[in-house]
C-alpha cells in the first residue's frame, strides 16, 4: 500500500508540475528550465598528438631502462619473476625495437649477399638452383609477419566474448579504417625514440595539446615531427629494397619476391606516407602548394637567438639534437660505428656499374668519394652566391648556375660516350651517393658534437 502510494503521488507531483509550467506558457510566463553537461579530459584523437604522446612514453621507458632499478631488479629476481617485471615495464619497447631491427639485418644482410657476389654464385650454383623449399620458407615466413600472427589473440580474446563472427568482421572493419597503416607507424615512433634515449639519454616532456584536429596540418610541421623518426629510416629502407630488386638473382619469382618483401614495402610507404594520409585535405592541391612554399620559406629562413623552431630550420635541428650534447662517449661512438653502414654501402654499389664491371681497383672508391666532394663544393658554392650575388649581381648569379648546369651535362654526355655509362649507371650513382652524403653528415656532426663533449669531460 506504501508503495503505491508513493508512485501515485509522484506521478501526481510530475502532472502538476507539466500543467502548471503549460498554463504559465499559455499565459505568457516564464519556466526556467536547466540543463548540464558532462564534459571530461581532452583526449588525443590525431595523428600528430598521438605521436607526441607516444614520443614521451617511449622516452620514459628508454629511461627506465637505463635506471638503476631495473639493473638490480634483474640482478635479484628469479627468471619468471624478470619475465613478469620485463612484460609489465620496458619488455613491450624492448620487443618493438628488435622487430625493426630484424628489417634492417635481413636487409643488409640481403645487400651484402648481392653486393659480394654471393647471391649470383648461389642463384647459379648447381646445388643451389632449385631453391623453391627456401623461397616457400621464407614466403611463409613473411606472409605470418603480416600481421595475423599478432592479430590472433586480439581475435581469440572477441571471438571468447563476443563470438568469432563478431571478431572477424570486427578484424576486417580495423582494415579498412587503416588500423594496420596507423600501429606500424607508431611502430616507427616508438622505436626512434626509445633507442634515441638508450643512446644518449636526455627524454624531455612533450606537450600534445589535445585540441580539436579537424584541420590541415602543414607540411613544415609534419616534417619537423617524423622526419628523423620516420621519413629519413623509410627512405634508407625504400633505396636497398630498390638495390635488392635491381641486383638480386635468387627470388626472380614475381610472387616469392611479393611475399617476401611485402611487409617491408608497407612498413616503406606506411612511414613515408602515413601523416599524409590521415591529414584532413592531406591530398588537396591546393594544400600541396601552399605547404610547399611555407615549407620552402621555412627551410630558408636562418635560425638565430629568439627564433622559434616552427620559423627556422636552423633554430628546429639545434632544439631537435640539443640532448646530444650531453650524451656520453659510448652513444656517441656508436652512432659513428652505425653513420659507417652507408660507406660500406657505397663501397660494394659503385663496383656494380657497367663502367667499372671490368675493374675491382681500390681508384674506383677514391674516385667516387672525389665525385662526392667535388659535388658538395659545387652546392656550397652556389649557396654562397645565392647569398652574396643573388640580390645585387643577378646576371653573374644566374650565369653561374648555367655554367655548373653545362659543365654537368658536358659531364654526363662524356661519361656515356666514352666509357659507355648507361642510365642506370646514373641511377645507382644516385642510389649511392645520397646515403653517403647522409652517413658523411652525421660523421661530421657527431665529431664535432664529441670534440665539445671530451674537453669539458677532462
Amino acid at each position: 500500500l506504501a508503495v503505491v502510494v508513493c508512485v501515485s503521488w509522484k506521478c501526481y507531483a510530475n502532472t502538476c508540475l507539466f500543467v502548471t509550467g503549460f498554463n504559465s506558457t499559455l499565459r505568457e510566463g516564464n519556466v526556467t528550465h536547466h540543463e548540464y553537461m558532462q564534459v571530461g579530459k581532452g583526449r588525443d584523437v590525431g595523428l600528430n598528438q598521438i605521436s607526441l604522446f607516444e614520443a614521451k612514453i617511449a622516452y620514459g621507458n628508454g629511461e627506465q631502462t637505463l635506471s638503476r632499478d631495473i639493473y638490480r631488479l634483474g640482478h635479484r629476481f628469479d627468471f619468471f619473476r624478470m619475465l613478469s617485471c620485463y612484460y609489465t615495464t620496458i619488455g613491450f619497447y624492448f620487443s618493438t625495437m628488435i622487430t625493426v631491427w630484424t628489417v634492417y639485418v635481413f636487409l643488409y644482410g640481403r645487400l651484402y649477399l648481392v653486393l659480394s657476389g654471393l647471391d649470383e654464385g648461389l642463384a647459379t650454383g648447381r646445388r643451389f638452383i632449385h631453391n623453391d623449399p627456401l623461397q616457400v620458407a621464407l614466403a611463409s615466413q613473411s606472409f605470418v609477419q603480416l600481421g595475423f600472427l599478432m592479430a590472433l589473440p586480439m581475435m581469440m580474446e572477441i571471438g571468447l566474448e563476443r563470438g568469432f563472427r563478431t571478431a572477424l568482421s570486427d578484424f576486417v572493419l580495423m582494415q579498412l579504417q587503416l588500423a594496420s597503416v596507423f600501429f606500424t607507424f607508431s611502430l616507427g615512433t616508438k622505436t626512434h625514440y626509445y633507442g634515441k634515449t638508450l643512446l644518449h639519454g636526455g627524454a624531455e616532456y612533450r606537450a600534445t595539446g589535445r585540441g580539436f584536429v579537424v584541420f590541415h596540418a602543414k607540411f613544415a610541421e609534419n616534417y619537423r615531427l617524423y622526419s628523423r623518426s620516420h621519413f629519413v629510416k623509410g627512405i634508407e629502407l625504400m633505396i636497398l629494397l630498390i638495390v635488392f630488386e635491381i641486383f638480386g638473382q635468387s627470388y626472380r619469382g614475381a610472387i616469392a619476391y611479393i611475399f617476401i618483401t611485402f611487409s617491408m614495402w608497407f612498413m616503406v610507404v606506411t612511414w613515408l606516407f602515413a601523416p599524409f594520409l590521415f591529414n584532413p585535405s592531406g591530398f588537396e592541391w591546393q594544400k600541396i602548394v601552399d605547404d610547399w612554399t611555407d615549407w620552402n620559406k621555412w627551410i630558408s629562413n636562418r635560425g638565430g637567438i629568439g627564433v622559434s623552431p616552427d620559423k627556422s630550420w636552423e633554430s628546429w635541428w639545434e632544439k631537435e639534437h640539443e640532448p646530444l650534447k650531453y650524451s656520453g662517449k659510448r652513444g656517441t661512438v656508436l652512432e659513428i660505428v652505425l653513420a659507417v653502414r652507408f660507406f660500406i654501402y657505397q663501397y660494394g654499389l659503385v663496383y656494380h656499374l657497367n663502367i667499372t664491371k671490368h675493374t675491382k681497383s681500390v681508384l674506383v672508391y677514391c674516385l667516387s668519394w672525389v665525385v662526392i666532394f667535388f659535388i658538395l663544393l659545387v652546392m656550397k658554392a652556389v649557396s654562397v652566391g645565392r647569398r652574396k650575388f643573388s640580390a645585387e649581381f643577378q646576371l653573374v648569379f644566374r650565369l653561374l648556375k648555367g655554367l655548373i648546369f653545362i659543365v654537368f651535362i658536358s659531364t654526363i654526355v662524356i661519361l656515356i660516350v666514352i666509357p659507355h655509362m648507361t642510365i642506370q649507371d646514373i641511377f645507382v650513382c644516385i642510389l649511392a651517393f645520397m646515403p653517403t652524403g647522409w652517413g658523411l653528415l652525421l660523421v661530421i656532426f657527431f665529431l664535432l658534437l664529441s670534440s665539445c663533449i671530451l674537453p669539458a669531460m677532462m
